[in-house]
């Protein structure tokens, strides 16, 4: 059991919250949930002591092994992907090599009766009594199984990691962590740039293998799997529910409906004393009963309101002219680096109008395949658009495709036209962009920021064609939201590819798998096909045995 006593978080002269008291239970699967800004990242860098409350303290029993993976990561490049994943036992090694090299100190050493020749005995007792009631692991298996469980093949075990893109580092860090079998694993957005079968891999990882979790996320269908408790950060202060997400969410829902009863009941007890006070100041018969009303408003607690966005923002991809029948056509396409086939003789048809997913592993081709798409890289076989298509097109560096030098009302200035420019303001609101935030440059903007940028100037370009490539990655679940109700109703043509299965449900009728170097065409949904496919990772994996 971990203990989080009285934890403050001040800066600038700012609370970030306060009095923060919560307990974390061996078995507890916990969403660490609030909007951006609100101090959750914060929080878990002081459970996993990499920062300082500036009050209060977290309690650790002292064997507890606390696992974290931060959203960012910093990864040095100077082994393999095999030998990097078994640093998670680098402790173990660490123990093992330690009482051989003390074992044979004390073969060399003669002077049995010293104070120095005890002391070697009693660590090497101390470092026995711990090692040898670890369990008989076959530590390499592990590696193994845990790589391959998370997307790896083996013949990338012995390739180094400098080779591998950031999301593949990002794995690496993740199977070291579920390697060590902590006590509490804390995970911050830890679903970014891994695909669906990995994602599914970590939910049963989590829930049938996994201690104690926290984990902060945007991806609502892994966390409604995942989480049986929900703690909120909000205005200071945090909730505390025994339920997930989904259910979270209609139980702060009623939280809010009898703050407000409190709220208002309380605003006209105010009004009443005041009016009191405003009569009778001066009048000597009341000035015993003025005064004690004027304590009485002076001790006051003043019930507050959880904030709540009440924008309602809907957005509509503008008008553009109609495509022709047929926006994509591909025919025996092939693709190859060097002696390496990322897929061959894939063959394509794309409607006017049709919804279509890119599903499969990462490294499976999805963005290969659109690059062919979009003329990018050279090909065997062809690939051609068809006729009046205006494409729009969101890649997974979208971002640093941003003038620098313009500020974030520019950027989005500079293409809207007609209605939406008087709604500018609102619709960066409802991307995160609100105040000054929206006369900054792009150049001093973070990496997510600049992503979430960039989606809202793809929202406002007039395209009859739609290729996104992992667009979700940085927004949050309102922007979210918003995002897919744009596409619920665009009337083009839309490519997405994405892990997130939530944002995925009910936007796409038909879907292309990218595996073993095929491309292959389901007639199905996303919804049935992501049933089919948790049933297939599931005896692919043997994650039951």
């Amino acid at each position: 059991m971990i203990l989080v006593e009285n934890i403050a978080v001040e800066f600038s002269g700012t609370t970030l919250f306060k009095d923060v008291n919560f307990v974390i239970n061996p078995d507890d699967k916990i969403a660490l949930m609030g909007k951006n800004g609100a101090g959750k990242s914060t929080m878990m860098k002081i459970i996993a002591g990499v920062d300082k409350p500036t009050r209060g303290n977290v309690q650790t029993p002292k064997e507890a092994v606390i696992a974290y993976l931060p959203q960012h990561l910093l990864t040095e490049d100077d082994c393999s992907v095999f030998e990097e994943t078994s640093k998670a036992f680098k402790k173990v090694f660490e123990m093992r090599d330690e009482m051989e090299r003390l074992n044979k100190e004390l073969e060399t050493r003669t002077d049995y009766e010293s104070d120095i020749y005890m002391k070697i005995i009693d660590k090497v007792t101390e470092l026995g009594d711990v090692y040898y009631q670890l369990e008989d692991v076959n530590y390499n298996a592990e590696v193994e199984k845990t790589l391959l469980g998370l997307g790896f093949k083996r013949e990338d075990f012995h390739r180094p990691t400098s080779e591998f893109s950031g999301g593949w580092r990002m794995r690496i860090e993740l199977a070291k962590i579920l390697l060590q079998k902590p006590d509490l694993i804390l995970l911050d957005e830890p679903t970014n740039h891994i695909d669906i079968e990995s994602v599914i891999w970590l939910e049963d990882f989590l829930i049938n293998k996994a201690k104690a979790v926290l984990v902060i996320s945007h991806d609502k269908a892994f966390i409604d799997n995942i989480t049986n408790r929900t703690i909120e950060v909000t205005m200071g202060r945090i909730y505390n529910y025994k339920a997930n997400y989904s259910h979270y969410l209609e139980l702060r829902e009623d939280r809010r409906i009898h703050q407000l009863k409190a709220f208002n009941e309380q605003k006209k007890q105010i009004e009443t004393h005041k009016r009191f006070i405003e009569r009778f100041k001066g009048t000597y018969s009341k000035t015993n009963q003025v005064s004690s009303v004027e304590r009485m408003l002076e001790k006051m607690e003043i019930i507050e309101v959880d904030e709540v966005d009440k924008s309602a923002l809907k957005l509509k991809f503008p008008a553009c002219r109609r495509s022709g029948d047929y926006p994509v056509i591909a025919k025996h396409l092939s693709k190859s680096y060097g002696e390496h086939i990322v897929f061959k003789d894939a063959n394509m048809t794309i409607e006017r109008g049709e919804k279509v997913s890119f599903v499969g592993r990462n490294g499976e081709g999805k963005s290969t395949m659109i690059k062919a798409i979009m003329g990018e890289i050279e090909f065997e076989g062809e690939c051609k658009l068809g006729h009046n298509v205006e494409v729009g097109y969101f890649a997974q560096n979208q971002a640093s495709l941003l003038d620098p030098e313009l500020t974030v009302f520019q950027t989005v200035d500079e293409i809207a036209k007609g209605d939406i420019r008087a709604q500018l303001k609102n619709i960066l609101g409802g991307f995160m962009f609100s105040g000054d935030d929206i006369d900054k440059k792009v150049s001093v903007l973070s990496g997510g920021e600049r992503t979430r940028l960039a989606m809202v100037k793809l929202l406002l370009e007039p395209v009859n064609f739609l290729i996104l490539d992992e667009p979700t990655n940085h927004l949050d679940i309102k922007s979210k939201d918003i995002l897919k109700e744009a596409l619920l109703a665009f009337d083009g043509t839309l490519i997405l590819v994405s892990h997130d299965r939530d944002f995925l449900q009910g936007l796409s009728q038909k879907v292309f798998e990218f595996k073993d170097k095929r491309v292959i065409e389901h007639f199905e949904s996303i919804d049935d096909f992501l049933v089919r496919n948790r049933i297939e990772n599931l005896k692919e994996i043997d994650l039951l045995k």
